[in-house]
């Protein structure tokens, strides 16, 4: 942002944007069916956060079971939430960050360590999920985690990331505001 004279002004809002993007992710992986899905024929398998689904190989209904009657599922769950939730306050609290015309760097370090310990809760439950489900819950054929899955691991790797970025910000304070004078590399003869 700083080397090649973006304005500051004009990319403000580019990680409250990132953060709004990972809560859109969080929002997909929570309410998607696809964490597990069957691969191959006979497709019989399919379960979510909250529930794994069954139907007979020869077609018919599909059954489903809550996961929410194990202990392990419901820590899962928990701790993805609890990891989600923090990643919705800080996605409230870069807005307010972003939209005060004197920004506080010191404010924004905070948030950058509040994603850090969301980034903990979301990859607890996107390891307690797969570690437990292959071992409690009969399947057959070949299944895969899926889609849903997918986008839980992406929410907690922006989470990581963000938190990076939040927490280095304030160490370019003066070169973002706009308070050191650039420094030429050329000087003419």
């Amino acid at each position: 942002m700083v080397k090649y004279g973006l304005d500051y002004t004009r990319c403000r809002w580019i990680l409250p944007l990132l953060l709004g993007i990972g809560v859109i992710f969080g929002i997909i992986a929570l309410a998607g069916r696809g964490w597990l899905e069957s691969q191959t024929l006979p497709y019989v398998h399919q379960a979510s956060l909250w529930e794994s689904c069954k139907r007979p190989e020869r077609g018919g209904e599909w059954t489903c079971e809550s996961l929410m009657g194990y202990a392990w599922g419901r820590a899962a769950a928990a701790t993805y939430l609890v990891g989600f939730i923090l990643l919705v306050i800080c996605f409230a609290l870069a807005i307010i960050a972003f939209a005060i015309d004197t920004l506080r760097f010191n404010f924004i370090r905070g948030i950058g360590g509040l994603l850090f310990v969301a980034a903990v809760f979301s990859v607890m439950g996107l390891v307690i999920y797969p570690v437990k489900f292959s071992t409690e819950i009969e399947m057959t054929g070949i299944n895969m985690f899926s889609w849903a899955y997918g986008f839980g691991w992406t929410t907690a790797i922006m989470e990581i990331c963000l938190g990076f970025f939040f927490c280095c910000l304030p160490n370019y304070e003066d070169q973002i505001l706009g308070n050191v004078k650039p420094t030429y590399f050329y000087s003419s003869p």
